[in-house]
Formats: structure tokens, sequence, C-alpha cells
């Protein structure tokens, strides 16, 4: 064939062929390469919805928006004039369209998409996808859209693909498909309410940019991270939040940081019920939250692959979360102690120096960190061996006291070689096995530049570099050994752009979109993007780096601790990382904000499953000023993580930086210590995250999400369920808003049950307080805490439960050794289920698999929220074997109940851990709680509703049965309040017509005074103010301030009034206790009877008197004390001869106060279980005097300013002393003398009783006693003293008699009112009628009758009667015998017949026997039984004429003045007077037997309880009868005391007419040898004794020391009162039983040495045996003390002249102090007028030193120094001592050191030395 022509035709029309075909291909190019742009406008309409604002889908995320660009992308326009709405936003005909839909079963759903024709955003948009989606569970949901045709980058956990399903429900009951546009509704099941609707807006899927949309339920959303989000709870308007790994600060503001957590939780409403949404993708992402409310994501890489959780509430969401990307590990347990970082401590000699510096402020704390500093130029694996030299022992130093430490690694690794140009090893390893990312060739390791300059970095995702970490580590650990694994820098860090080389210009360095990162550069501050890893492109696993470094670092870790458990903390996290390790919140600034926005930090790594979270507390940044750092410490003590951190630059803020006296240290102590307290429940917690996917620190809406209130609570949070902590987050304040939840919550601190629930509150938080509060229904394991939890976990354990409004509660406790590995998964652990219902708590065991080497027990169970005290409380121990049941009733010793604050203690337990136990309470009734109205005996319901009362039977013993109604009382009418006083008028109640004793009108208007005294005392007064009023007022002078305390911050006690009923509040501040609360019903104020309750702080009361008491503790059952001063032997419930309306209340916070009535009427007390309080008294006021200590010792102290300090005996008057009513003669006295003498036994003082008298007449010498006054010279001849009795009643039947002529003439004696009598007012005592011969065997009142002479009895009161006396004390002293004390006896005033003779009282009968009687001896009988008439009349010194109504109670202390000026001035010096019958204030004059006792062993204890009640009522100087009084003394028995009496502070032997002698002499020479050796005890100890006399006198401290003065943190104190103290250093522990040989004691926890011995007995804070001869009393000296002694001689006059040693006892630190007094013994006002000498001592490393404080003796008086005793000098040998003299001279000494004793007695004598020259003594080794 010929070649075909073609036409022209045929030409044109291939040409424009060709040409169309061109054009279409370009076309096809431009469209698919170019994007929108290249469309024309008519080839795409976008179809705009007419939708809400709120509902748009931003179209344009990046910035530059403009009508062209927004529609060539197909998008719609509309701008607005709000910016924050997109103008450029979503049509509905974008996105994909579903081709098919498979459900292969009934848990799964397939589809395929193929995406709509439509513009692309950012090009490369990917066709077709898949998406799969599957019920795991019933609660959760999985979908997934990727790539149908090629592989993309899915994140490769290590958690997730082992997590198995177990679907029970079909997945078409919680997905709903739509097909075209293709969108996803996720309905919750039970309701099909729409959780996540992505229809709203079409997915966007391409290659480099993803983007799905969702409708939420709800604005209450929370999570997404890692940022700062100001609030916890999002803001929805329009907020975008970019995720991806960035090392930034947390500035606040709204840039990604350390970690990439694409999770939320949304609360759906009230119901609680919520879901949570998961985005597994690690890929640079952001989150836009929009009103709708909506959820958008848009992310540059990966698939698309979310989990959605369903939760009943937000904490089972959680839970599901944790399921899936893996639950917590349990931290180790010392993990959870306080921790002390800084970058850049420059030297290790710093950080020790920091470890020292809180160590000696006592600071619980844990851990030591060392920063990047410690490393050779910030190399990994290096340390610098000049500045941390001894590093490789760092840890060994910590480890001593409990302590560990934790280093701190960084990835990056140097490229440069070491010092001295040596290889870098760890850098060469690594690069011969090729472990560092590199860049794009995969070849060259990408350098960047960090810390130690340039660097490379390890590719943790690489086999080989995992295999290169877990050796370098290895290698060094083994040179620098440490406790935990600090990573940082690993999101990952470097401090160029992408790499030295710069970054090439590909699409992953530069995507088509970069999210809203900080500074909008995705290679910013790390690496380029397309670097290269083994997991992939450095772009896709940027965000999983730290994951990656955490995983490797686990294996590091284990292969180096291996069945440790230790800690890593990393900075950068991914989801699954807490299964590993914990986060700190990263590089914050020491800022408010940056602590408020630490707990929403929290909070959110809670819902990440991170709850090993904390943030750097002070802040890390900037310098921290006191308040923040302070404000800071308290909240930060119950972050999880508690550690303080700061950067290189800034001021140190460790605590102890602060100065050891700050608030801030103070308050850091103490809330940390509460934190240790707590550590077993937040390790609990812990246990719980690890196996349940709980949060530890919770946020308030978890627990009470039906309360929308708490939706946005944020700057409060839960530890668990059940501990709301509410700190103070902004400067210069005091209170702050915070919210109460709908719950029953009590006080931490002062254990009081709140009022508020539901409601904001306005918390008042001081500057050392925060909130901190227990939910009613919680069961909180706790232990006893130490400074390190090393220490604290040996303590024993206890419970503190808070029964919820059902009065129930529940808890959990896991326990095991806190640091091996998985003793969760193998059962190495203890785990109880404790439970509270009806009164019963069920410690179930539920797991036994570990044993506690320390034995440990519950010690302790506090149960708060107990309104009455329980009847009895039982324990039944369950044994798991047999399930046998063994039940002890715990003894009312270990049973506590404060009724004021509602707390139940049950302590001195001892329950095994690991043991099943039932502890049951049998709960009082209400009945508890009624207040008597009818005292009087014979009650019945007639006379009770004559009351007005309610009467009403009850099954409880002792209960009342006629009891007030509620508002009985007062109510207030008018109140003004200033700023140093309370002023109210207050009125009766006048429902009640009265209160019910018609001859006692009621007073119907009152006025109430309380006036702030001091900062630590108040007083208030209530009286009758109306201008008729007459009332006694008690005319003792107090010592009160001129003016009061106004300014309130300085004052320990709030008060607040009542209304109605009245009633006075007193609240200790520091505590919230109540430690007055009378707004109770029932108070009464008549002319004859007043009543007035109050509510204690708790049933532990001390004081009252005088009256023998079998316990030194009141028991609280309903027992009632009379007081009303009379000649009565001690006897229970006997009232006797002194009135002391004051007691000391301990708190359950081991606070004490002291509470005195200023009232001398006769009067009552009776204490109910409540425990309550009730005073009635006959007459008078009521003026009410509190102090508060806040120490028991301060309470005395406090208590002695106001009434007066006990008086300073002569220094002879602390020898012992020999006394007998019944000497025949002075011959008699003279043998007793010889006899003593010839023994050797020490003894001062002789005594002689009324029978030295001529018919026991004051003044008048007997016949057979004329040798007397010559015997008495003779004996002060030779160092003796003596002492005489005086009774005030004077005879009135003797013819020439010039003691009662001369009171006669002065117009002495009291007398009846004129217009009754003017006659004096007789009464008959001692003195016999003249010319009578007495029949002693005629009965008492016979006797009475015919032999003894009318009686009159001085008026004290009167300045004239003072004079009188005065002349006849001198008189007697001049002409008859000389003596150097008075001991004044029988003046209560005693009488024997009854008012007076004849027994007709003239005047009003009612004073005799008033309307209401209280419970005194022989009531029935009258107040005028045994003394004088009520209406007698005294006249005070300003004229004023009261009633011995009124004034009875104050006569001897109206005696006591007189006669001590008298004693001062007649003889000169000072002596001593002794007195029977005393009140308050006594003290400041005399001493005080403790009466006419008996011979029984009982009064052996009951003179110890008596001491101790007279020490709270301002006596130094007090002792009972030794031997006993009354009855014919035992042998055994009389020894015993002996040696109890040798410590007595007046140390007496006395005994009655008719019985054998009973002085030391009168037994055999055993007896004499034994009182001899204790006596000598006492006599070498009185310089010690005199001392604290001293004290006493000056400062009001007490002499006879209950245990609880010095250990009132130790309970068990609290109930002892059979062993005492002298000052705080010297323990007796005396036998009190009959035939014992073996006492038990109590040793507090303080170290001890056997006085006998000189040993360390090795035991503390525990009862012991001690072995009790009949020869021996048990004596321990408390180390850390110094105490004074001499060499003792027969009497004081001769051991005063020995030289003075020192007895040294060491504490375990090896320090001690102490002080010495001295004057001339005897010398009137010596301390007043400065003539003393004063000297404190301190011992210290081997050194002891003495400085003068006071040096003002004579030259007679001074002393030498003697013998030098240290005991627990140590076992190795001491060979050198010196003394250094105040001229710097050395004097070489002597020293004797017993290695068995650890004694060491080095001899001063030699030298003589002068003590009031300051010196200094060393001991040393050979060494």
């Amino acid at each position: 064939m010929g070649k075909k022509r073609w036409t022209k035709l045929e030409l044109i029309l291939v040409v424009l062929f060709l040409l169309m075909t061109a054009i279409a291909v370009a076309m096809i190019v431009v469209f698919a390469t170019e994007g929108p742009d290249a469309i024309e406008d008519h080839a795409f309409v976008p179809q705009c919805p007419n939708i809400p604002l709120a509902e748009r889908v931003d179209c344009f995320p990046e910035a530059g928006a403009s009508k062209l660009k927004c529609e060539q992308r197909g998008c719609c326009w509309s701008p607005l004039d709000e910016r924050s709405v997109p103008w450029c936003f979503f049509p509905t005909n974008h996105g994909y369209s579903v081709e098919s839909l498979e459900h292969p079963s009934r848990h799964v759903i397939n589809a395929h998409l193929k995406r709509m024709v439509s513009p692309s955003l950012f090009g490369a948009d990917i066709e077709r996808l898949r998406f799969h989606a599957e019920m795991q569970t019933n609660n959760r949901l999985r979908f997934k859209i990727f790539d149908s045709q090629s592989q993309r980058f899915e994140v490769p956990h290590e958690h997730i693909p082992t997590v198995s399903s177990d679907p029970s429900s079909p997945i078409t009951d919680s997905l709903e498909i739509t097909q075209k546009n293709f969108g996803l509704r996720v309905r919750r099941r039970e309701n099909k309410k729409v959780l996540f609707d992505t229809t709203m807006a079409p997915l966007v899927f391409a290659d480099q940019y993803l983007q799905l949309s969702a409708k939420l339920p709800s604005h209450n959303i929370y999570g997404l991270g890692e940022h700062v989000h100001t609030r916890y709870r999002h803001d929805t308007n329009w907020r975008t939040w970019p995720i991806f790994t960035r090392d930034a600060q947390p500035n606040g503001g709204r840039h990604n940081l350390y970690g990439h957590h694409p999770f939320f939780l949304c609360l759906e409403d009230e119901s609680g019920k919520s879901f949570g949404v998961f985005l597994l993708n690690s890929n640079a992402m952001e989150v836009t939250l929009q009103p709708a409310p909506a959820v958008t994501y848009r992310t540059v890489g990966g698939i698309f692959d979310f989990y959605i959780f369903f939760g009943d509430t937000p904490e089972q969401v959680v839970q599901e979360y944790l399921e899936l990307i893996g639950r917590p590990v349990v931290p180790p347990y010392w993990s959870l102690g306080f921790q002390l970082s800084r970058w850049n401590y420059g030297t290790l000699s710093n950080v020790k120096n920091v470890v020292e510096r809180n160590r000696a402020v006592g600071l619980p704390y844990d851990i030591q960190y060392t920063d990047i500093d410690y490393m050779e130029h910030m190399k990994d694996f290096t340390y610098d061996r000049n500045r941390f030299k001894e590093l490789p022992e760092f840890a060994e130093y910590l480890h001593e006291k409990g302590q560990r430490y934790i280093l701190i690694l960084d990835p990056a690794i140097a490229t440069s070689k070491r010092e001295g140009n040596a290889p870098y090893e760890s850098y060469d390893r690594g690069t011969e096995q090729n472990v560092w990312v590199t860049e794009s060739d995969e070849k060259t390791p990408i350098i960047g530049r960090v810390w130690p300059g340039e660097t490379v970095f390890p590719d943790y995702t690489s086999q080989n570099c995992i295999n290169w970490w877990v050796d370098e580590y290895e290698r060094f650990y083994r040179e620098i050994k440490h406790d935990a694994l600090w990573i940082d820098m690993n999101e990952v860090a470097s401090f160029i752009k992408g790499s030295n080389k710069g970054c090439a210009k590909n699409n992953l360095n530069y995507p088509p979109y970069t999210p809203k990162i900080l500074n909008e550069l995705i290679y910013s501050m790390t690496l380029c993007m397309d670097a290269k890893q083994a997991w992939g492109n450095h772009y896709n696993v940027h965000s999983l780096y730290g994951y990656s470094m955490v995983l490797a670092t686990e294996k590091a870790l284990q292969s180096v601790f291996r069945s440790n458990r230790t800690l890593m903390i990393t900075r950068s996290s991914f989801p699954g990382v807490g299964k590993y390790a914990g986060h700190w919140l990263g590089d914050n600034a020491a800022t408010w904000n940056d602590m408020k926005w630490a707990i929403h930090g929290m909070l959110e790594f809670g819902l990440f499953g991170i709850p090993y979270v904390g943030a750097d507390i002070c802040g890390f940044f900037q310098n921290s000023n006191e308040e923040l750092c302070r404000r800071w410490m308290q909240v930060g003590a119950f972050y999880p993580y508690s550690r303080n951190h700061n950067a290189l630059g800034f001021e140190p803020q460790d605590p102890a930086a602060y100065g050891a006296d700050s608030l801030l240290v103070k308050s850091s102590k103490h809330y940390l210590t509460i934190r240790y307290t707590l550590l077993p429940y937040l390790y609990t917690l812990f246990y719980k995250a690890h196996t349940a996917g709980e949060t530890v620190v919770r946020p308030v809406l978890h627990e009470f999400y039906s309360d929308n209130a708490t939706w946005d609570v944020d700057q409060q949070f839960l530890w668990g369920k059940h501990l709301l902590i509410t700190p103070v987050l902004e400067p210069g304040v005091n209170n702050t808003r915070a919210y109460i939840p709908d719950a029953v919550w009590y006080d931490y601190e002062t254990m009081e049950r709140l009022s508020d629930r539901r409601v904001f509150v306005d918390m008042n938080l001081p500057g050392d307080k925060l909130g901190l509060h227990i939910r009613g229904g919680a069961i909180l394991p706790t232990q006893r805490p130490e400074v390190t939890t090393t220490h604290s976990r040996r303590n024993p354990m206890g419970l503190l439960i808070t029964l919820d409004d059902n009065n129930q509660a529940a808890g959990e406790l896991f326990w095991d050794d806190g640091d091996s590995r998985d003793t969760v998964k193998n059962g190495n652990h203890i785990h109880y289920k404790f439970s509270v219902d009806n009164g019963v708590l069920n410690m179930q065991v539920t797991r036994a698999g570990y044993r506690d080497p320390n034995n440990l027990k519950f010690e302790n169970i506090t149960v708060l929220g107990m309104p009455h005290p329980p009847t009895s409380v039982s324990v039944t121990h369950v044994d798991a074997g047999s399930h046998s049941k063994t039940t002890t009733v715990l003894p009312n010793i270990n049973v506590h109940h404060d009724g004021a604050k509602e707390v139940l203690f049950l302590h001195g337990l001892s329950l095994m851990l690991g043991e099943t136990y039932l502890v049951q309470w049998d709960v009082k009734a209400e009945d508890y709680h009624r207040f008597d109205c009818h005292p009087e005996e014979n009650a019945d319901e007639a006379k009770c509703q004559a009351r007005g009362c309610i009467w009403k039977p009850s099954s409880i013993d002792l209960v009342p049965w006629c009891f007030y109604p509620n508002d009985y009382g007062y109510a207030v009418t008018t109140i003004e309040e200033t700023n140093s006083s309370i002023t109210a008028d207050i009125s009766r109640n006048m429902k009640y017509r009265s209160s019910g004793r018609p001859n006692s009108p009621d007073i119907n208007n009152l006025r109430v005074q309380i006036l702030y005294h001091t900062s630590h005392m108040l007083q208030f007064k209530i009286w009758d103010p109306s201008p008729t009023s007459d009332r006694f007022e008690v005319p003792v002078p107090l010592s009160v301030p001129d003016a009061p305390e106004t300014d309130e911050d300085k004052r320990l006690y709030k008060v607040l009034v009542s209304n109605k009923p009245f009633g006075i509040q007193v609240i200790r501040k520091s505590t919230g206790t109540k430690i007055w609360d009378s707004s109770v019903p029932g108070f009464t104020f008549s002319d004859l009877f007043i009543q007035v309750s109050t509510r204690l702080s708790s049933e532990f009361v001390y004081g009252f008197g005088e009256t023998e008491h079998p316990t030194y503790k009141h028991e609280l059952n309903y027992h009632t004390w009379g007081m009303f001063a009379k000649d009565q032997p001690p006897g229970y419930k006997m009232n006797c001869y002194g009135v002391h309306p004051f007691y000391m209340g301990l708190e359950s916070t081991a606070d004490a106060h002291g509470v005195l009535l200023l009232n001398s009427n006769a009067m009552d007390v009776t204490f109910q279980p409540a425990p309550s309080l009730t005073y009635r008294t006959t007459g008078g006021i009521l003026d009410f005097y509190m102090v508060l200590g806040p120490t028991p010792e301060l309470v005395v102290e406090e208590y002695t300013a106001l009434i007066g300090r006990p008086v300073l005996p002569a220094y002879w008057s602390l020898g012992f002393q020999l006394c007998r009513y019944g000497y025949a003669n002075d011959s008699e006295i003279e043998s007793l003398y010889k006899d003593m003498k010839a023994a050797g036994i020490p003894y001062d003082v002789q005594y002689a009783d009324i029978d030295y008298m001529e018919r026991q007449l004051d003044f008048v010498l007997d016949s057979e006693f004329k040798g007397l006054p010559a015997l008495v010279d003779s004996m002060r001849g030779e160092g003796m003293r003596f002492i005489f009795i005086l009774d005030p009643a004077i005879s009135g039947n003797e013819t020439s008699y010039p003691a009662f002529r001369r009171g006669q003439e002065a117009d002495v004696f009291i007398k009846w009112p004129k217009h009754l009598s003017d006659d004096i007012v007789w009464g008959k005592v001692w003195p016999d009628f003249p010319h009578v011969t007495v029949n002693e065997s005629l009965d008492w009142d016979t006797q009475v009758e015919l032999y003894r002479a009318y009686t009159a009895f001085p008026d004290f009161f009167r300045s004239q009667t003072a004079a009188w006396w005065h002349q006849e004390i001198e008189d007697f002293y001049l002409n008859t015998l000389k003596f150097d004390g008075l001991w004044i006896d029988m003046n209560e005033p005693a009488s024997f017949v009854h008012g007076t003779v004849g027994g007709k009282c003239l005047g009003d009968p009612l004073l005799e026997n008033p309307p209401y009687m209280p419970p005194l001896e022989s009531k029935q009988l009258g107040l005028n039984h045994k003394t004088l008439c009520m209406n007698s009349e005294h006249i005070l010194n300003n004229g004023k004429k009261v009633r011995h109504y009124d004034v009875h109670n104050l006569y001897g202390w109206s005696h006591t003045k007189p006669t001590y000026d008298a004693l001062l001035s007649v003889t000169g010096k000072r002596g001593i007077v002794v007195t029977r019958s005393t009140y308050p204030s006594s003290g400041k004059w005399a001493g005080h037997w403790l009466g006419d006792n008996f011979s029984r062993w009982d009064q052996l204890t009951k003179s110890i309880i008596g001491m101790m009640e007279f020490s709270l009522f301002g006596f130094s100087y007090t002792g009972a009868d030794i031997c006993g009084f009354f009855n014919k003394a035992e042998y055994e028995m009389c020894l015993r005391w002996m040696q109890l009496g040798a410590f007595y502070p007046y140390s007496r032997n006395h005994n009655s007419k008719g019985n054998p002698r009973q002085d030391p002499v009168a037994w055999d020479d055993d007896f004499a040898a034994a009182s001899r050796d204790v006596l000598n005890i006492r006599y070498t100890l009185l310089p010690y004794l005199y001392t604290l006399m001293f004290e006493a006198h000056t400062k009001g401290s007490t002499v006879i020391r209950p245990l609880l003065h010095e250990f009132v943190n130790d309970k068990t104190t609290w109930d002892i009162y059979k062993q005492f103290l002298w000052g705080p250093a010297l323990l007796i522990t005396p036998v009190l039983d009959e035939r014992v040989r073996e006492v038990e004691g109590y040793l507090p926890n303080a170290r001890w040495y056997d006085y006998h011995t000189a040993k360390d007995v090795g035991l503390r804070g525990e009862k012991i045996r001690m072995p009790a001869p009949l020869n021996h009393i048990n004596l321990h000296i408390r180390g850390g003390y110094i105490l004074p002694w001499q060499k003792p001689e027969n009497n004081t006059f001769y051991s005063r002249k020995n030289p003075l040693g020192l007895l040294v006892a060491l504490s375990d630190s090896g320090t001690a102090q102490g002080s010495f007094f001295w004057d001339d013994g005897e010398g009137v006002d010596t301390v007043e007028r400065n003539q003393y000498f004063l000297t404190s001592f301190t011992a210290e490393s081997s050194t002891l030193r003495s400085q003068i404080v006071h040096n003002a003796l004579d030259a007679a008086d001074r002393l030498v120094l003697g013998v030098l005793k240290v005991w627990g000098a140590g076992s190795v040998r001491i060979t050198e001592a010196t003394l250094t003299d105040s001229e710097g001279k050395t004097h070489q000494l002597t020293p004797d050191h017993n290695l068995e004793t650890q004694e060491l007695i080095i001899d001063a004598t030699p030298n003589s030395y002068p003590l009031h020259l300051p010196f200094t003594i060393n001991w040393r080794t050979s060494t």
C-alpha cells in the first residue's frame, strides 16, 4: 500500500486533538499537585450549612485566611466581628463516604471509605481509607482510620498490644456509622446519649495532615497535655492546645511542654457518667476545644487510632484508660519521703552542708539529689573528681542516717574528650555499636548541642542502643552507688535548631501544616524531623523519645537493682510511662501562679496514669521568698512526689536555709510529719493505682460529681477518697475560699467535725496552716513518724477512723517490704480490708504473704465522730488457721474519750500486723449528756418537774434521771466586744419559774465580762450588776497585768459567746480544740446556789483539792468532790484541809490548760463521762481564770504567775526531819537526837508538837519540857534546826494568859455581828481548862465537854491581828525558846464543837444549812460541823464586814502570811512555815504537809498523788507524814515509806500519840542502815533539789513533777502516778506495795541511767520490771542533764561546806545541760535582793563548760569544784582530762574511766577551783 496522505482538515483535527489532550493532562497534573488554587471556581461548589457559630469547624487553621484562600479550599467564608470563631469553615460536602460496611462479628465493624470529590487543604489526600471499630470490652471502644493501601506509622506501644478484649455487648449498641458523609456517633449503651459525634465536620486524611472533629455532650472536659492549664476544667471558648514534646518552661502560656498526652475525660452531667477519649498518635498535633462543645484533632502524621472509655464515674474512666496503657508502678516506700535537690550545689561539701542543716532542724527528709553539676563537664557516666571527689562514698553517707541518693542522667552524649584529653569511653563505645540517632542518610550521627557542648543522641528505639545504655549504666553504678535515677532533657532537647548542619528543606522538616507548637518550627530546640531511628523517622517518633528512653532505662535499672524496685523520674512522658516512672512538672518558677497551676498539673497526670507526680517545691527559677516557700512547702508536703528543687544562680530554698527557728521550718516539719504519719495510706493509694487504676491525687469532682460546684474546684485536691487538702495559694492572706463538699468532714489537726457541707467557706489558715480535712467514712492506716521512712517503717502503726452519717467507715492497707519488685504479683505483701459498722471495726486480712521484720503492731486506733464514750471496748483476735477467736476487754487505761471533740482514742494496743482482729466498742447513750437538775438526794418526778426539769429514768448506773431541758439557763440580751474584752448582759429564761430552791431566789439579770489579760491568760466573770447587790468576791490579790492583750494574733485563744442558752466557748487557736464550752443547759445563779457546767476537752483532768484521790487523773464516771476546809484526815471523798478550785486539763493534742474558779464558798465539782464538769457553789460570784500553757509545765508557771510563785525554803529545811505528837518530855527528844547521830543518819530538823505546851496553850512551855530551850540551843550549835507548832485557837479561860489578854485588848478575835451580839464566837480546840486532870479513857465528846477550854479564834484578815500575832511569836522567841521555822495547824479553822460552845449559832440558820449542801463529810450536821458558825463576822483590811460563810475557806490563807512575816522578822532568817489549811496563793509563804494520814500501804501511793496535785496548786515544798500519823506503823511499810519519803521535798517522819515510835532508830540496825543509805542519796542531791526550788520560786516550775509534764507527747505518761520526777532529770520508782521485791516502772522515751550503777539501762518507751530488794529504791537519771551534788554529812550545815560535784548524764547525742543555784541558804529575800550565785553548765563533744549567770555571793558562801561524774562516756578509754580556768590556763586532771559502766570520774577537788569563776573541762582518748 502506498502512504496515506493527510488532508488539511485531518491535520487540523489531529493538531486540535493533541492540544486538547495536553491541556487535559496539564489540568489533571495541576489538580493533583497544585491543590485548590489551580481549580477554577466552578469546579467545586461548597454546600455551606446554616449552623450555630459554636459548631463551625475551622477549615483554615493556619494564619492568613482570606475569602479567596478559603474558597479555593472549597470551604465556606463568613466573616464576623469575633476573631476566635472561624471565618472559614467546612461545608457539608467535604470528607469521605462509606463504600462498604461489614460486620464480621457482633463486636466489630469494618468499612471502606472513599474520599469525596473536593479541594484539598494541604495536598496529598489519601483517597481510600479503612475504618475498623471493635468493642474491646463493655466499657472500651476502639476505632481506627488508616490508609487501606499503604502502611503508615503506628505507635509501637509496649503495653497496649498485650491487653486482651472481653466484649459482651454488641458494638451497634455503642457505635453508629453515617455513610455519606462518613461520620460516627458513639453512644452510651444504657441511655443512647450521644457522646462523641464526628458528623459535625468532615474527616480530613492526607499524608501529613489528619483532622477529625467531634461534638461532645458537655463542657466538663479535663486532660490533654502536657501544658499549663490555668484552670483544671478546660475553657471551651476556642482554645487550641498543641501536643508535641518540648523542652520549655511551664509559665502559663498555651504552648506544648514535655509530655505528649492526647487523652481527655468528659463528665457528662450530675449523674457522674463520664467518658474518656484517647488518640494513640505520636505525631505533632493540636487539639481545639470550641463552645459547641466540640473537639477537633489535627495531627501531621500517623493514623487515627481512637479509644473511647465509658464509665459510670470519672474515676472509672481513668481505671479503664489505665487498663489499656498500663497501670502505674508502686514506687518504693522511701520514695514517698520528702526530697531535696538543686542544680549547681557546686561541690559535694555544699551538698553535705545542706543535708546536715536540714537534719539538724529535724526535718523529715529521705532523699538527696545531685543535678548535672556532679558530672565532669556535664558528661553522662562521669563525676567531677575535684568538686565531687568523695561522690563514690556519698550514698553510704546518706544510708547511715536512713536516707537515699538519686542522681541525674541526660540522653545527650558529648562528642568531646574528657579532661586531660582522655577518651570519653561511653561515647566511644556507643559509636562502635552504632547507637546514635542518625541523619537522613541512616549513617551519620546527627549532632546537636546540649549541656556538655556538642552531642549525639542515643536511639533508644534500637536494641543496640538499649544494650549499650544498660552496659554504661552498670559500669557507672559500680563506680557511683546510688538508689534511683532521674532522667531529663528527653523530649529530646537540643540547644540548636535541628543539628549543627541545620535541617534539609523537605516536607518532614517543613510539613505542609505545623501545629501551633512553640516557635511554630517543628525542629525548634530538638532534632531534624528527617533524622532516622529504628522506629522510623524522627518526625513520627519525636514524642516517643522520652518513652523509649524510659523503656531502656527500666531495663538498665532492672539489671543493676535486680529484685529491688528502685525509682525512675522522667521529664518527657507518653501514655504508658507511668507503668515504670514518675514525673515532675518541669522547670517552673517561684511564683504564686506556678504553685497554683501545679495542682492542675498533678490532677491531669493522675488522669494520664502517672500518679507519682509533683512540682518543684518553692519553684525552680527565681528566688523564693519565705512566705511563698512556706506556703509551697505546706502544699508540697502533699504532692505524691514531694521534692524541693531550684536552679543555678538562685538563693538556696531548702527549708533550713530560711533559719532553724523560722516559721517556714516549723510549718514544714509539721506538715511533713503529718505526711509521714499518713504514708501507709498514701502507699496504699499507690497500690490501688497499680492494681485498679485509681487516682492518687484526686480532683474533688471525682468523688462529688453530682454537685456541680465541684466541677470547677481546682485549688483543692484529695488524697484518694478521703483526705482533702486546701492550701493557701495567694500572698499576704490568712483566709482562703474553700469548698466543703457534701459529706461529713473532720479537721485533721483538731479532730473536730465541721458543721459546714456543700458550701464555700472562708477558711482561716494563718501563715503556718494549711487546710486538711478527713472525709467521714474513712479508715486511714497511719504510722508513728520519724525523720526518714527507714526509721518510721520500724514504728507502730495505727488507724484513723472517721465515721460518716451512718456511723460507718472503710479503708484498706497494703504493706510489703517497701523495696522489692513485683510484691503484688508474687503475693509477698499484706493486705487488709477495714470496715466499721455498728460499733465494730473489722480488720480483715485478705493477704498475709509478708511478715515485717520489725514485728509491727497496730498501737493506736482513733475514732472521730463519736459523741459519746464507750461503756466498754473489746478486741477479738481471729486465728487465721483455726478461725478460733480470743477476746480481751481493754482496760480503761487504754481507752480515752474526748467528749468535746467527740473522739475515741484507743492506745497501748498490741495488734500484730498481718493478723485479723475485731475491735468492738459499746457506745454510750445520749443519757451521758444529761446535766443533773437534782443533785441532792431523794429526787423524784414531782421534785424534778417543780424545777422545770425533765424526768426520765435511765438504765445506766449513775446517770441522772432528773435533768435540765436544752434551753434552761440564760440568754444574751446585749453584748459589746472590744479588742481586749467582751461584756454581755444576760437574762434568765423565765419560761422556768424557779431553780427550785425557794430560800435561794434566782437572780434574773447578770453581767458577764471576759478579759483578755495576756496572750495565754483570760478571765471570765459573772456577777449580779444591780446597785443593791453586794455579793462576796474573794479578796485574794492576784497578779494580772495592768494592760490587756489587745492583739488578737498574739492570743492563743479565741472566745465565742453562745446566745441561747448563754455559754462561753474558749478555743485554742492552734488546734481548734474547745477547752471550755459552757453553752450547755443548767446554768443557775441564785442567792445561795450557783451552778455552771462545761464540756471538757478530754477526759484527762488533774487537780481540785484538797481531797484524797485514788488516782492522779480524775475518773469521770459521775464522781462529785466536795471542797470545804475541814479538820478531816485524808479519806476517799472526804473534804480535807485546803480548798483549791483549780484543775489542769490535757487536750487530745497534748496541749494543756488550767482553770481556776476564784470562789471561796463551800462548793463541789461533778465529773461526768461526756466528758463534762459541773461546778456548784453556795455563794459569791463566778470568777474564772484560764491559762493556756500549752505545756503542762507552762500551765503551772502561768498559774503561779497569777497566784504567786512558791516560797523559796531555807536550805536546811530540805534536810530530813523528825516529829512526834506524844513526846513525853525533852529528854525523849534529846535521846532521839543522840541515837540519830550515833546511827549516822542525816537529819536536820527536830520538831515539838503540842505536847511541848502547857495544857496545849500557844506560847506557854510545859514544865516537862523546861530543858527544851537549852537542848534546842545545843542542837542548833551543832547545825540542827528546830520548828515548833502553833494553833490559831487561843484559850479564853486563863486568869493570866498574855496572848489572850493582849488579843482582847487589840480586838483580834472573831465575834458575832453586832446586831446579834458583841461576844466572841467561842469554840473548843486543844487547850484544856486550868487545874484539870484529863481522863483520856473517856469518849472524845465527853473529854471535850469536861476538859477543853473555851477558845477564841484570831481574825487574821485584820491588820491588828497580824501585829498581835507577831508580838506573841517574838516574845516567845526572845523570852522562851529559839526556833527556825513555824508549823501552823488546825487553821481550817478547826473546832471540837460544832459552830460554837453550846451549838447555838446566832443569825440566819440558812447559812449553817444552805438550800444546797455539797457532799461534804458529815454534811447532815451542817457547814459548821467541827468549825465556827457561818454567821461569825470577819472584818477585812478595808473595813468591810464579811460572813464566815464566805471566807471560811480563806482562814488558813489569812493565817499564813502573818505567820511568815513574823518568822522572818523575828528570826531575821528565811526559815520555813508549814501550814495545814491552804488556798490558792498560800504557797507564796508556806509549804504544806498532806495532813493526818494513816499508817497504811495505800497512803504511799496517795502521797505521790497529793504532792503532784500540790505541784499544780503552786506548792513546791510538800510531803506526807512518813510512815503515817495515825495507827501503828509496820516494819516493811515504814521502811518503804522512808525510801519514798527521802524524795519528798518536805521529808518528815511524824506520828501520833499512843502509837509506838517509828523514827529510823526505833527499829533495828538494818532499818537504820537502809534509812541512812537513802537519806545519803537525798543529801547528795540537795544542791539539785535546791536549784529546783529556786526555779519554782522564780519561774513557777514544778519540783515534784508528774512524768506527763516532761513527756506529754507520750500518752502512756498521762496515767502514771506511781512514779514521779524531781524536776526534769531524776525519776523515782518506789515500792508501794507489801512484800514486793520487783517493781514495774515506765521509762519514757529518753536515755536513762541507773543511779546506783551509773549504767545506761538501754530501754526506753516501755514498762520494765526492776529489782527492788528491801534496802533499795529504783532511781534513774535522764540523759541530757547535769545535776549538781555534794558529799552528804549528818546535816546540811556541814554538807553545804563540801565541794560541789557534777553528775553529767550524757544524752544520745553526747550532750547535757544543767544549772546550779546557791545562796547563804537562809537569808531573807536573797533572790529579790540579788544576793545569790547562779551558773549554767553544758556538756558537748567531750567538753564541759560553765557559764556564770549571776555572781553575788559573799566569800564565806562560795564553793569549790569537786568531782565530775560523766555517765555514758563511751567504751573507748579516756586517758586525758584538763581544766581550763577563767584566765585560759590549763590544769591537768586525772580521769578514771570505767569501761564496763562507761562512767568517767574526774576529781577536780585538789585544784580547789572556785566555782564562781568560769571553767572548761575537756576529756579525750589517747587516739
